[in-house]
């Protein structure tokens, strides 16, 4: 008995796909973004992992299958009749990989730390309408498998060793250019298609490209510490530790302004201290240490200038974060922040405000709460 696949790839849901493809990618790109917002929490735990190692599995395939069925020997099969789900597929797991790295930069309170990324995200979403071919361009396509390569060996190893400094960044990205560069000679060698309507040595150039930018980037601390974040970040009037857990009395910030919980303007009285309160996320088992980098803004000079700097140890695997503090006595009206970084001097996050010098005979407004 002969199995008729005709009727599986000739019916009314792939003519509706076909009539639609020119939307159909941006969709299933907002589709992974949307599944990932809803299923994924903490780069350390085993479905997020499985899921994503998955999905770069999956996608790798679909890059394979997409640039080989214009072969000759691919005519007439299952793959050919249904290479316009390709196209679909890649830009699904592109937007579920892309949405995933959000999802962990954005436990960052550092919003400034996320805005590259974002930024690379919604050119990956319209990149569609800036090439003719859309994701069926070739160079697009590796492109984008080089960015998320990079970016998923630079979360998935730390996790799995255990251990993150530049060493680790740098074998993330030597892993990923390996892998990438392999699939492409590998296509190459046994694709006639390709070979004919890409350059190779274009299409290399965009490889090493994203390779290079990525690596500029890290270099020049442009980018966070993967997969450290910044959970919390917090000015504070007043401290105290008790049973393991953080009494931390700060002033809440306007409703209406919800990406930061506390007032950047702090009103400072004479004698007080000024408490800065974080935590990091870092996956189980990792220990790194971090520091508290007080600066103050010189207007005169224009430079932030460092006060003090205050060294902790982050230990990973506490849902919202490992907490630590520290505080300054005797300070002076103006611009400060407090950076959180790493040995490598890579920024985790930063926490910013303006010390105002106030006398008060009544309570201030200020609110407590326990982390």
């Amino acid at each position: 008995m002969k199995f008729n696949f005709s009727k599986f790839t000739d019916n009314r849901i792939t003519r509706f796909f076909r009539e639609r493809r020119k939307y159909g990618p941006v969709l299933f790109f907002i589709g992974g973004f949307l599944w990932d917002s809803l299923t994924l929490g903490r780069i350390d735990r085993i479905y997020d992992i499985s899921l994503l190692s998955l999905y770069m599995f999956l996608l790798t395939i679909c890059l394979y299958l997409y640039n080989r069925v214009g072969d000759e020997k691919w005519k007439n099969t299952f793959f050919i009749k249904n290479e316009v789900y390709f196209p679909l597929a890649i830009q699904f797991f592109l937007g579920g990989l892309s949405s995933a790295f959000v999802i962990y930069f954005s436990r960052s309170v550092s919003l400034s730390k996320t805005v590259a990324f974002f930024a690379i995200l919604v050119f990956l979403l319209f990149a569609n309408e800036v090439f003719k071919k859309r994701i069926s361009n070739r160079y697009l396509q590796f492109g984008a498998y080089s960015f998320v390569s990079f970016t998923f060996f630079a979360f998935v190893i730390p996790v799995l060793v255990k251990e993150m400094n530049t060493f680790i960044f740098t074998l993330s990205g030597i892993v990923s250019l390996l892998i990438t560069l392999s699939l492409i000679f590998y296509i190459y060698r046994h694709s006639t298609s390709i070979k004919n309507e890409t350059s190779k040595k274009k299409l290399l150039s965009v490889v090493f490209a994203v390779y290079a930018t990525i690596s500029l980037f890290y270099y020049f601390r442009l980018i966070p510490p993967v997969p450290l974040a910044l959970d919390k970040g917090l000015v504070a009037y007043d401290i105290k530790k008790s049973d393991g857990k953080y009494e931390v009395s700060y002033e809440r910030n306007e409703w209406y302004i919800f990406w930061q919980n506390h007032k950047t303007d702090f009103t400072y009285q004479s004698g007080e201290k000024v408490y800065v309160f974080t935590s990091v996320f870092a996956p189980t088992d990792l220990k790194k240490k971090v520091y508290h980098l007080w600066k103050k803004y010189n207007p005169i000079t224009g430079v932030w200038e460092t006060t003090d700097k205050i060294s902790f140890t982050v230990i990973g695997g506490r849902d919202n974060g490992f907490r630590g503090y520290s505080y300054k006595s005797n300070v002076v009206d103006g611009s400060w922040k407090v950076e959180v970084i790493t040995d490598e001097e890579l920024v985790i996050g930063v926490v910013k405000f303006n010390i105002l010098s106030k006398n008060y005979s009544e309570k201030r407004n200020s609110v407590t709460r326990v982390f």
